[in-house]
């Protein structure tokens, strides 16, 4: 496999049974593939499914039909019909995911949670802290901040976490959903050098940017997502 993640005949709806069971297909036949050092921005209308992608591609959800390959540990895995263990050892490993909000434990202060994916590697907890912390200075977070929780964060400081935590290992693909939709112009362009250095090192990336700047300076290519898929079809047999 040359690329180091492919998606071939992706399909996937969603039933919303308390709604009358209406249907809502999102993908039907879908196909994207990424090699070792290009950046992939989907685009394409709100609600059209690019961050349902993300998570599909990430094992977040199970897509209905289709196979999703991925060169983990030196094999072709297809995550689409992994078991929950392999889909875990490629989150930790292989594919890393930045989501638009920050989702952590409370009261965990910011160090160890941007340690925490080091720490799941075993890397040494010096090693680890080292690293954290050079991200949250080259992101601009206050030293004062990083032994309180982020969830009394703002806004952007959380995504600045996020980010950090998201970037703290190195990953052969990474999925970003937004990831400079908070930041001011300053730390948007940290990540964007943060981004092309992922490249620059082999790292496959796709991701969403609405900014059409960001865009521009990451994304080799776009790939547009119609809105059509997500035409409702109502009352129809799930079987």
């Amino acid at each position: 496999m040359d690329s180091l993640i492919r998606a071939q005949g992706l399909e996937k709806r969603f039933i919303l049974h308390n709604q009358g069971r209406v249907e809502i297909p999102v993908f039907d036949g879908f196909d994207i593939r990424v090699d070792a050092g290009e950046s992939v921005a989907l685009v394409g209308p709100s609600g059209s499914g690019k961050s349902t992608l993300l998570r599909i591609l990430y094992g977040n959800y199970r897509a209905d039909s289709g196979e999703i390959f991925v060169m983990h540990r030196g094999m072709t895995i297809d995550l689409a019909k992994a078991s929950p263990r392999d889909v875990l050892d490629v989150r930790l490993w292989t594919v890393g995911y930045v989501s638009q909000f920050l989702r952590v434990v409370p009261r965990v202060p910011a160090l160890q949670v941007i340690m925490e994916p080091l720490r799941a590697r075993g890397v040494d907890p010096l090693e680890a802290k080292d690293r954290a912390a050079e991200l949250l200075m080259r992101l601009r977070i206050p030293s004062r901040l990083w032994s309180l929780s982020p969830t009394t964060f703002s806004g952007g400081e959380q995504q600045r976490v996020n980010l950090a935590r998201g970037f703290a290992a190195s990953y052969p693909v990474l999925l970003l959903d937004e990831p400079t939709a908070s930041l001011d112009p300053k730390n948007r362009a940290t990540v964007v050098e943060m981004i092309q250095e992922a490249n620059r090192s082999g790292c496959a990336v796709i991701g969403i940017f609405h900014d059409e700047g960001v865009r521009s300076r990451i994304a080799g290519r776009c790939l547009t997502i119609p809105l059509h898929h997500r035409e409702e079809k109502e009352g129809r047999s799930i079987g």
